[in-house]
């Protein structure tokens, strides 16, 4: 049998091994987090320079898209935040519909506890933000309800193999369920004046993307291309246009358009004619029949992959890498300088979100857990006991992305408001990570050394 590292010269080897070094690093939930960060540290250090002036006019420009006589116009900001973070919904749809296909989300009892306990996390905050600010801008309810999934999970990843796998999938499946009930939120509360004309385009072109499906176009192009009036449609609609990512993600086959149980014979009656095809002194330009059954193997190999798993594995890095810390350095523009910082942070806006990540999301998440299972309606996850429980609760108060994107939708044309609930989600998840970690390090180190205990 040969060997894989006879298959390719050294040169070509060396540089699989490069490729394959550099794939390590882009999946790394850390990694991706921690450049996220970064771009959010410089956004507010430019933002207190004198570089926030021409960034701020940049941020404002128009860009125009157009085909022929039709175009429309968005400001780069409104392009990252409606367009850019569109393709980042694609990718949470995805990862949803994965765990609901063969994922945490496909056993419904399994899935049930974290998943209620996601929701005392969306409550608590929401209410405490609720009524700190009763009689002022109660519409930024949703801001501190949401779980940064790229973030909490990349500080949960830095105490390595002292977490339990059982507390991953619980944090995992928590922070899933936290999303999917944001992205609920935005759709119902965090529109536009819906106009009426462009939901019905908006539900026609779903539409097609659900015949797409049901007639088992396994090609990505398609797709994507209806996704791309769907997002339109949504953009002119009032709703808002990131939803087409979700939509999108959730109508994309996950299945293979390939029989994997006929696979391995079919593959098998191709090898021997792979090896009579075959010449060994002949050009490789040369052996057409050779390279014409090689190029049928290629074809049926690439369609094995589902193309919901092609289409995350394209756009996971760019997203990660590209889309999120671009946000991020948008999004994160707290300028500070000739602020009064003591209203700031007296600011009830500033309070209901700071102490709805930080107070909140604990006492959500896990109050909702041991309500359910001292009422026996849920059983605590075989090797997870409270106190961890409660370290999920607290690193569950990092909200960055989302809760910055919900700000954006709660108060578009209010800077004061803008700049306390930003202060207070960077503050908020700063705190939720340093405490969270830190007590998740003593917690996970005891349990490490007492298994057993509950």
């Amino acid at each position: 049998m040969t060997k894989a590292p006879d298959l390719i010269n050294s040169t070509q080897r060396h540089r699989l091994e490069k490729k394959r070094a550099l794939d390590r690093i882009t999946s790394n939930g850390t990694i991706a987090a921690a450049v996220m960060v970064l771009a959010a540290v410089a956004a507010v250090v430019c933002a207190n320079t004198d570089a926030y002036y021409p960034i701020h006019e940049f941020l404002a420009q128009p860009v125009t898209v157009g085909f022929g006589p039709w175009s429309f116009t968005l400001s780069v900001e409104l392009f990252v935040n409606d367009f850019l973070m569109a393709i980042f919904f694609l990718l949470v749809g995805l990862e949803l519909k994965y765990e609901m296909t063969v994922g945490e989300l496909r056993q419904p009892r399994q899935a049930m506890l974290p998943m209620l306990a996601a929701v005392g996390g969306v409550v608590v905050p929401a209410s405490i933000y609720a009524v700190v600010n009763h009689a002022g801008a109660v519409y930024g309810w949703a801001i501190p309800m949401a779980t940064d999934i790229a973030f909490a999970l990349g500080v949960l990843a830095l105490l390595g193999d002292r977490v339990p796998p059982a507390i991953r999938a619980f944090f995992s499946t928590l922070a899933i369920a936290d999303d999917l009930l944001a992205i609920i939120a935005i759709a119902l509360f965090y529109g536009h004046s819906p106009s009426l004309l462009w939901l019905a385009a908006s539900a026609a072109v779903t539409l097609v993307l659900v015949a797409l499906n049901r007639a088992q176009f396994f090609s990505l192009k398609p797709y994507l291309a209806v996704g791309l009036v769907l997002w339109f449609c949504l953009f002119q609609s009032g709703v808002h246009a990131t939803l087409a990512g979700v939509i999108v993600a959730f109508c994309i086959p996950a299945r293979s358009s390939i029989y994997a149980a006929s696979l391995v014979d079919w593959v098998g009656d191709k090898l021997p004619e792979l090896a009579d095809a075959y010449d060994d002194e002949a050009h490789i330009l040369g052996q057409h029949d050779f390279t014409h059954t090689a190029v049928q193997v290629e074809r049926v190999m690439h369609r094995v992959t589902p193309p919901m798993q092609r289409l995350e594995h394209s756009i996971s890095t760019f997203v990660n890498f590209i889309v999120l810390p671009i946000f991020a350095f948008v999004n994160a523009q707290v300028r500070l300088v000739g602020v009064d910082l003591g209203a700031l942070i007296a600011d009830p806006v500033t309070i209901g979100v700071y102490l709805g990540m930080v107070l909140g999301k604990p006492i959500g998440i896990a109050g909702m857990t041991f309500a359910l299972v001292r009422l026996k309606f849920a059983a605590m996850p075989t090797g997870v006991n409270a106190r961890q429980i409660i370290g999920i609760g607290i690193l569950g108060g990092i909200g960055f992305t989302m809760s910055i994107l919900i700000a954006g939708l709660a108060f578009p044309d209010i800077p004061s408001e803008m700049l306390a609930a930003k202060t207070a989600i960077l503050a908020g998840s700063i705190t939720a990570a340093v405490i969270g970690l830190t007590y998740m390090h003593f917690v996970c180190h005891d349990s490490s050394k007492d298994p057993g205990t509950n």
